[in-house]
């Protein structure tokens, strides 16, 4: 295919083609890491006739350069931090406890917006397909694969359209089985591969899980 993706929606259906396994079956749901997750999953989720829900994760990301993670939250109080970024970046107890406490306040908010008062679906003895937009440092995918060994799954599938080369080495103690369209040699950021790159609403992922619970 080729090097860049037109957009989210597009990614999803090309990352379901890998995924073609997974169609079809009453076993299976996907499950999306808002927000830029979730174009993609949805795509995915029509694609193999599955069910579709949100596992809310929020990065931990080093103060003085936000976009770089030294960990990640996710619902069910799962908690992973890289102490090697943790230490390289210098961060320090206070700074770290603050960031938490941030991320944990804007999580909490984004499971009322776009859940309300529906629980998550039960992933009980079911295969949970993870989907995320991309990968950079993986600690996005651990906490999430964390957060869901708690509901029992039967297998985890972390499902990406792009990650680096070393990114199934990343997550490999954590999910069960690792799919990915494209993992390229240069690698500056998920964004360098998607023509529109634009962020994802609040508003967009409450419409697309709305149309997933229809059409499901």
């Amino acid at each position: 295919m080729d090097s860049v993706f037109e957009n989210r929606r597009e990614a999803g259906r090309e990352l379901a083609r890998h995924l073609g396994a997974y169609a079809g079956r009453n076993d299976v749901t996907v499950l999306a890491l808002p927000r830029g997750g979730v174009p993609v999953a949805y795509e995915v989720a029509r694609a193999l006739g599955a069910r579709l829900d949100v596992l809310v994760v929020r990065k931990l990301g080093v103060p003085v350069q936000p976009e770089l993670a030294m960990g990640a939250i996710a619902s069910g109080d799962a908690f992973f931090l890289d102490d090697r970024i943790v230490q390289y970046a210098g961060v320090g107890k206070d700074e770290l406890d603050r960031v938490i406490a941030q991320e944990r306040a804007e999580l909490e908010r984004r499971e009322t917006l776009y859940r309300g008062d529906m629980p998550p679906l039960d992933v009980n003895g079911r295969v949970a397909i993870v989907v995320d937009d991309g990968m950079a440092t993986g600690a996005t995918m651990k906490a999430a694969a964390m957060s869901l060994r708690h509901a029992h799954p039967s297998k985890i599938v972390a499902a990406l359209p792009v990650a680096p080369l070393d990114s199934e080495a990343r997550v490999e103690n954590d999910v069960d089985e690792f799919v990915c369209v494209m993992r390229p040699h240069r690698y500056f950021g998920v964004g360098q591969f998607y023509i529109d790159f634009d962020q994802t609403s609040d508003e967009e992922v409450r419409e697309l899980l709305d149309a997933a619970r229809k059409h499901a």
